[in-house]
């Protein structure tokens, strides 16, 4: 009877061990100063753990009696980005000094953890003036997806010369458009595609229109992978691609001066916007034939190399896969694994170009930097045979 009772009790320890280790917690205790509060202010966590959401319920802190605000949550393991808003990008907080900063940071090794962080300041829409981007309209807030029953804001850039000249441009769809050209609605910061490609046209670039479709949010993920993931989601991303060439590709051709033959039409992406562009190309060939994948999120599935090697080359293409060694091992490794599976596929060295440098992170300032030289490369007709 002794034996068995010290058995019964070894097993509940371990099972309250285990308990403690699946239901353990990350619990963010911020301060901040009262007088950057008024009345009805709430304070949100928005990170990579919830598709960067700026106002979700679930992930608004609880302000606490002796006046810090906290919140406790389930992350999945590893490291993960954040930032606090009070409900919107539009006021995201800043440093002392109201200037931008880079995402905040945590690892979270399934152990319970406290973090205590302090807020300096807040971006407010309310005296914060946001000049428009030049050349950059939003065609439409709510652009029609009949492909997934939802709707997406669409902004367009336009090369400097658009207006006082007839000719036709190349175009490149780029996804998370939020982040693309104004770091008013940026959730980090923006990649700044229109001071960029200004600057090279004036440099005698031949110019391109570049096409930015939102994230769906909460349905980024969904959206940005064909495959399901049984963590994260998705499965939507064929349909997000079919919305791409069905109606986005034929309405901007019949409404700007494209050339509108794949040769001239590529598309881009970061992280999961990676892991889409890098689907789209592959499984329409007929459409894109130049792919700028940064720091891609092939880890999201497995199937990502399978649908390479069952599709094969179709057409030429230019590929560039971007990474930096400070996103990890995994990631470097990821990338070299794809490239070799796209060599077996039929793809030639010339088509594909490797750019992993020392420096670079998961963050917009690394994809902000090398946007031009990958640009370049993929759209430069000399530049095929290049490292």
């Amino acid at each position: 009877m002794k034996q068995l009772f010290q058995l019964n009790t070894a097993l509940i320890a371990i099972l309250l061990l285990s308990y403690s280790s699946i239901f353990a917690q990350i619990t963010l205790k911020v301060t901040v100063r009262s007088s950057d509060m008024l009345a009805g202010d709430q304070i949100y966590v928005a990170g990579d753990f919830n598709n960067w959401n700026p106002n979700s319920d679930e992930y608004r802190l609880e302000e606490n009696e002796n006046g810090f605000y906290s919140l406790s949550f389930y992350p999945s393991l590893g490291e993960h980005d954040f930032k606090f808003t009070k409900g919107s990008w539009s006021n995201v907080e800043v440093d002392k000094d109201g200037q931008d900063l880079g995402n905040r940071k945590f690892t979270y090794s399934g152990k319970p953890k406290q973090i205590e962080l302090h807020i300096s300041n807040w971006k407010d829409a309310r005296t914060t003036a946001v000049d428009p981007p030049k050349n950059v309209t939003i065609i439409s807030e709510d652009f029609d997806i009949p492909q997934l029953e939802r709707s997406r804001r669409i902004w367009v850039y336009l090369p400097p010369d658009y207006d006082a000249s007839n000719k036709s441009y190349p175009v490149l769809y780029m996804q998370d458009g939020q982040n693309l050209f104004d770091a008013a609605t940026s959730y980090s910061e923006e990649w700044e595609i229109d001071e960029s490609l200004n600057k090279m046209f004036q440099g005698g670039d031949q110019g391109v229109i570049v096409v930015g479709i939102d994230n769906g949010g909460s349905t980024r993920l969904d959206e940005y992978s064909p495959w399901v993931n049984s963590n994260y989601g998705g499965g939507e991303g064929a349909s997000y691609v079919n919305f791409l060439v069905e109606t986005l590709k034929p309405y901007i051709d019949s409404n700007f001066r494209t050339k509108p033959d794949r040769t001239n039409t590529g598309i881009m992406g970061s992280s999961m916007g990676g892991l889409i562009s890098f689907y789209a190309a592959i499984e329409r060939q007929d459409i894109f034939s130049k792919a700028g994948v940064f720091s891609p999120s092939f880890w999201f599935s497995d199937r990502v190399y399978d649908h390479v090697r069952t599709t094969g080359k179709n057409n030429d293409m230019r590929i560039v896969l971007l990474g930096g060694a400070k996103e990890g091992a995994g990631l470097v490794q990821n990338i070299d694994d794809m490239i070799k599976t796209l060599h077996k596929a039929g793809f030639g060295e010339p088509e594909i170009k490797r750019v992993i440098l020392p420096d670079g992170a998961h963050s917009e300032w690394f994809w902000r930097r090398e946007f031009p030289e990958s640009y370049m490369w993929l759209f430069n007709e000399n530049n095929l045979s290049q490292d």
